[in-house]
């Protein structure tokens, strides 16, 4: 529903001073009812013919008893139990055969009915508008009411000639639906059945603004879909409901390509037509049921309930052909990304569920497009651990890890020790540099770093003459250096300025963690533990995680320091730029023999210029 509708149906309830006022209020809602219910039931109470009368059964209806049960029906929890308690009113107190709700739908252009009988089977059907010769739609126009003594323009072979009363539902000079009522006596009691069609009409009418007033709140502005918070909110109670149903539920994840560029070369408002022109085709084109959102600035995400992986990707080519048949000025085709997860078949976890639609919707922008449509990707296609799902992993991890914590990275840990329990030698580099590419992710500020830790560790090792199998063994262990880090939080990680002892205390721990926690569960790396753990041990005996001095500290782990505080110094941080070459040197000669290994040192400084080449 769009802004201008919402708030057409908010000014039906403007006041006499032209002000707006909200949804009646349960107070004035019963006040609103009483002062109906009481005129009408004085008028039933000081005329006998009105009173009462006998059905067929010889049972004697009372009106104030009928009225009296309606209202307690106030308030209202849920608006479809409500018209159930109602039905079940009139169907005890009246000898009626049936009695129906039927609600007009704009967006379909329908009334919806929903009929229940005395025996409480209920029956649903949709009458549209262009059925002009229906007595419905022709009570709904006039806003009459009408007896009948046919239902088969009901179509419902079960009930044939019943004599029946249909009522407008009029709320505030508005016609919302019908009320319909099968009573042999209806024409003699159509002032209550039409105090009881104001009061259906009034609690509908009231439910409906409520439900549009939620959904306004939880309504994006711009796309006038669903907003971030609200979808967050709607996916969880979708998992729910298909974990207790056993049923498939997918995500789609749509990146809108090249709105920043455009942001920027044609601005902000050309982005937004972008923007808005893809919302509005989804809203169009999703099925009933979907759930559309605006998930980020130039991302839209969709919930498809009772969906699997193929289904899913089916509706997603759908949607891109569509949006694919669009071409705007100065821009050209729309174009986005696509991304699908499914539960339970890629993560039965809200958070893995759209993690992964998010990663694939990044590999789907690394692959672009074929013959002019968008690559659609489900996490179920790819290898999670080739070089573009781990580095648009890296993205996803990077750009949301503060929503994460660290169950998510133990898992990581878990799926990567359960994938490579046996590492080919010729593949052991490439998987780890996996894994430190995910690592760093973490912390976007040392991108990169462990790949130029392991180029530094190697060629100072290759300087020194180690034998080749050594310097393959250093090259490894320095890019997997920081591996621990994993289980740091990034609000140690990222902090501007120096940490506190505590802080400290914590940081210090991630030698620890990437040699018990990282590599002691996979045998094939676990030769590089030494390196790992003992890299920010001291000559002097004062680093850690042991404090080991010079003749205890292995060579390997020697190396790796050096060249760890090498990148570190010249590399940019957020707290202050990278140091040229001749202030970092100048560093490591003041901490030769006590920080680092002297020796080792003065071979670095002499190969140092030539490592940026």
């Amino acid at each position: 529903m769009n802004n201008e509708k919402f708030l057409t149906d908010i000014n039906i309830y403007k006041t006499n001073n032209g002000g707006v006022t909200s949804p009646i209020s349960a107070n004035n809602l019963v006040s609103k009812v009483n002062s109906l219910t009481h005129s009408n039931c004085n008028n039933f109470l000081t005329n006998p013919k009105n009173k009462s009368y006998s059905t067929e059964k010889g049972k004697t209806l009372d009106y104030k008893t009928v009225l009296d049960e309606v209202i307690k029906l106030y308030p209202i929890d849920n608006i479809y139990k409500f018209y159930s308690d109602l039905y079940s009113i009139i169907l005890q107190n009246i000898d009626s055969g049936f009695c129906a709700i039927g609600l007009y739908k704009e967006k379909s252009n329908c009334i919806n009915l929903r009929l229940q009988d005395k025996l409480g089977n209920f029956y649903t059907t949709k009458v549209f508008m262009k059925d002009a010769d229906n007595p419905i739609i022709e009570v709904f126009k006039t806003q009459q009411l009408m007896f009948k003594d046919d239902v088969s323009f009901l179509k419902i072979a079960y009930f044939k000639n019943n004599p029946i009363a249909i009522l407008p539902l009029i709320s505030v000079n508005k016609c919302i639906g019908v009320l319909i009522i099968a009573d042999n006596y209806a024409r003699q009691n159509v002032q209550l059945y039409t105090l009881l069609a104001n009061y259906v009409a009034l609690i509908s009418h009231n439910n409906e603004l409520i439900e549009t007033s939620d959904k306004f709140v939880n309504t994006d502005n711009l796309t006038l879909l669903y907003n971030h918070r609200c979808f967050q909110e709607l996916l969880a109670d979708e998992i729910s409901r298909a974990k207790t149903s056993k049923q498939n539920l997918s995500v789609i994840m749509l990146d809108i390509c090249n709105i920043t560029k455009i942001n920027r070369d044609m601005g902000h408002a050309k982005g937004d037509e972008v923007i808005k022109l893809v919302a509005g085709n989804i809203r169009k084109n999703v099925r009933e049921g979907d759930i559309a959102a605006r998930y980020g600035g130039d991302e839209l995400a969709i919930i498809l309930p009772n969906t699997n992986v193929e289904q899913a990707k089916y509706v997603a080519e759908y949607l891109t052909y569509a949006l694919s048949c669009f071409y705007i000025d100065d821009v050209g085709p729309v174009k986005v990304s696509v991304g699908i997860s499914s539960y339970p078949q890629c993560a039965d976890d809200k958070e893995k569920l759209l993690i992964l639609a998010e990663q694939a919707m990044y590999i789907s922008k690394a692959r672009g497009y074929k013959d002019g449509m968008s690559a659609i990707i489900s996490s179920a296609d790819f290898n999670f651990w080739d070089d573009v799902a781990l580095k648009s992993y890296a993205e996803v991890l990077g750009k949301r890890h503060a929503q994460l914590g660290v169950n998510f990275e133990d898992e990581l840990l878990a799926k990567f020790n359960l994938d490579h329990a046996e590492i080919p030698s010729n593949r052991i580099f490439e998987i780890a540099s996996s894994l430190a590419s995910a690592i760093d992710a973490k912390d976007p500020y040392t991108k990169d770093h462990s790949t130029c830790v392991s180029r530094y560790s190697e060629a100072l090792a290759r300087a020194i003459n180690l034998p080749e199998d050594e310097i393959e063994r250093i090259r490894l262990g320095a890019l997997l250096h920081d591996v621990g880090k994993i289980g740091i939080p990034e609000r140690v990680l990222q902090k501007e300025g120096p940490l506190s002892d505590e802080e400290w205390i914590i940081m210090k721990q991630h030698p620890t963690i990437g040699a018990e926690k990282v590599l002691m569960p996979n045998a094939s790396l676990r030769d590089l533990i030494p390196i790992v753990k003992y890299h920010h041990e001291r000559i002097d005996g004062k680093g850690y995680p042991e404090g080991l001095s010079n003749g205890n500290i292995p060579l390997a782990a020697k190396i790796v320091a050096i060249a760890d505080t090498y990148h570190a110094l010249t590399s940019d941080r957020p707290y202050r730029k990278g140091m040229n070459i001749e202030k970092a040197v100048s560093i490591l000669e003041e901490g030769a023999g006590t920080q680092w290994d002297a020796d080792l040192v003065r071979t670095f400084i002499s190969i140092a210029p030539s490592l940026g080449l």
